[in-house]
């Protein structure tokens, strides 16, 4: 009898502007599953050759693999450009590619650049299924015309997609509020590589010394990390502050700031001005390197306002550690429960994160008990659950991913 012919895999063209180190490893698990044919499409290679990152305000080159597992193509033009705006990047070659045949469906990542129009367009034309997916949601401040535009343009632009994959709760709230039906909304977790974070950062006691001796940590007191782009709206200055604060009350800790960004200097000012001999200033620290900066901590801190998701969360709950967290980042809905596996506070309120991070310094037991529950809670948000929701999401096409 012949072989029984294998259902042919879901074809999937992404439209990205450059290699993304959240992206990619997913690219490759969807690729891997069998039920999806990747390719990713980059408007640029900046992220690959490196160059100054306008958050860290240094020149970045991630230190992962980003193009292999799943097929990528790179755009005629894309060596030595960069995203700066709308119409930094315009794609016409996007128009050919994406009405050639080759895909069953296109998935696009927001609307900042003119070339995910140009992707739409094509896709809408040729009546290839439009897959849309953004990280903002409704409690993101924005200007009154900002406003008016996200509800008008965008909301017609969101609507035209056949669906539109939401990374979390909130994120559904905002396509449900610009008036995207509930039928075309499913939830595909905002997620990283699960396994390569747990697997990374399960380090012995021993490694864990040499990591924080390495780093200028002292031994044998809590740390408590900061670690993302030093930004104003991030309040990586309210950390130090409440840090003086707990000081004051004769709570022994250290702060590991890993980061760098705008606020390196007046941070630095500011440790000095409070007198703090408990901040050390861990620099950049690439991919590679991170999960086991967050296996040589004990407690993570973002008060962020004004903040779309928090990739940064999902890392670190990988490690395990408890999150003190602003009630303004966006992944707080999915990922972090008052109590639970981490500790809340209102943004901007430092009396809020001094309570917080009090309680959790002072109780052992109660660090242990919140890590656990990060690393089973962000085991449930992992790129299994994005198969299975993509697969859910394209299951109407007419092609079968089973």
């Amino acid at each position: 009898m012949p072989a029984q012919e294998q259902p042919r895999r879901f074809r999937i063209a992404v439209v990205n502007s450059h290699p993304i180190q959240y992206f990619a490893p997913l690219y490759a698990y969807l690729q891997a599953s069998g039920r999806f044919e990747m390719t990713a499409i980059y408007c640029t290679d900046y992220s690959i050759r490196g160059e100054v990152d306008p958050g860290f305000k240094e020149v970045v080159r991630w230190d992962l693999d980003l193009l292999s597992g799943y097929r990528s193509i790179f755009l005629r033009g894309a060596e030595g450009r960069t995203p700066r705006g709308f119409w930094s990047l315009i794609g016409l070659q996007l128009w050919s590619e994406i009405r050639s045949d080759r895909y069953d469906a296109v998935l696009i990542h927001g609307h900042q650049f003119a070339a995910y129009l140009v992707a739409m367009l094509a896709a809408l034309v040729k009546r290839v299924p439009v897959l849309m997916r953004c990280d903002t949601h409704l409690g993101l401040r924005r200007s009154g015309m900002r406003r008016i535009f996200r509800m008008l343009v965008v909301g017609a632009l969101y609507r035209l997609a056949d669906r539109c994959l939401a990374v979390g709760s909130a994120n559904a709230r905002f396509y449900r509020g610009i008036g995207v039906p509930v039928r075309k909304i499913v939830v595909v977790p905002f997620a990283v590589d699960n396994d390569r974070f747990v697997a990374a950062s399960s380090i012995t006691a021993a490694e864990r010394d040499v990591i924080r001796t390495g780093l200028g940590v002292p031994l044998g007191k809590p740390v408590v990390l900061f670690s993302s782009k030093f930004q104003a709206r991030k309040h990586p200055d309210h950390v130090l502050r409440a840090a003086a604060r707990l000081r004051d009350m004769g709570i022994r800790f250290t702060v590991l700031m890993v980061g760098s960004g705008d606020m390196v200097e007046p941070l630095r000012r500011l440790a000095a001005e409070l007198s703090l001999d408990n901040v050390v200033f861990g620099g950049f620290i690439n991919q590679a390197d991170l999960p086991k900066v967050y296996a040589a901590s004990d407690v993570f801190v973002l008060p962020s306002e004004n903040e779309p998701w928090g990739l940064i969360v999902n890392e670190v709950m990988c490690a395990g550690l408890p999150i003190v967290i602003s009630d303004e980042v966006g992944c707080v809905a999915d990922l972090v429960e008052d109590n639970d596996n981490g500790l809340l506070f209102k943004a901007g309120d430092v009396d809020g994160l001094t309570d917080c991070l009090k309680r959790v310094l002072s109780d052992d037991d109660l660090r242990s008990r919140m890590g656990r529950r990060s690393r089973e809670r962000i085991a449930q948000w992992g790129y299994a659950q994005c198969l299975e929701r993509l697969s859910a999401a394209t299951s109407e096409f007419g092609k079968s991913t089973a």
